[in-house]
């Protein structure tokens, strides 16, 4: 099995093209399939066995593994993006990908974890960096000596870490603190 995976890969990782030698089994399935596993590199190995890891520059190079012909890979590149989406560039990709249901279904079987809290606007939809948004209401600025009038679009919003009801905008050329409940993307 491993040299049919090797074979496949020519060598390389599948995710990002270097040298690659470890065959990583894609959860929740088995291994007992060459259709479960694939070849990669090092780092890549490294950063999805430890999430502290994960350096967000290394996974640009998904732009190409997403296109992968082998489901295993586009499974792993949908799982990585998804965690990656604040940083705003995997949302791109994200979007431009094609799974079918199992495939999906197989992507996002475990991938949610409860932990992480999400930043939602005033709809329920899920806010990204880098996403624009639309205040809701009149807003005081507190200190800026303005008001933050409704209607008005903030463009590549930030979100506040561990404050999922903050995201970080500009708004007459100032940088404010928005408060989620009170936008809609």
């Amino acid at each position: 099995m491993k040299k049919e995976i090797e074979s496949r890969s020519n060598g390389n990782c599948e995710l990002c093209g270097n040298p690659a030698n470890h065959i990583f089994i894609v959860s929740p399935k088995s291994g007992d399939s060459v259709a479960d596993c694939i070849h990669i590199c090092e780092t890549c190995n490294g950063q999805l066995n430890d999430l502290n890891k994960v350096t967000p520059k290394h996974w640009r190079c998904l732009n190409d593994s997403i296109w992968s012909e082998v489901e295993a890979v586009k499974v792993v590149a949908y799982r990585i993006l998804s965690q990656l989406k604040k940083e705003g560039w995997p949302n791109d990709l994200l979007e431009m990908m094609f799974l079918d249901d199992d495939t999906i279904a197989w992507a996002k079987n475990g991938m949610e974890n409860p932990d992480i809290e999400k930043h939602i606007d005033s709809n329920g939809v899920e806010l990204f960096s880098g996403d624009s948004i639309v205040i809701i209401k009149d807003l005081k600025v507190k200190g800026g000596g303005f008001t933050a009038k409704r209607g008005t679009t903030v463009r590549n919003i930030k979100l506040v870490h561990n404050k999922p009801d903050q995201i970080e905008g500009k708004v007459e050329g100032q940088t404010i603190i928005l408060l989620t409940e009170y936008v809609k993307k």
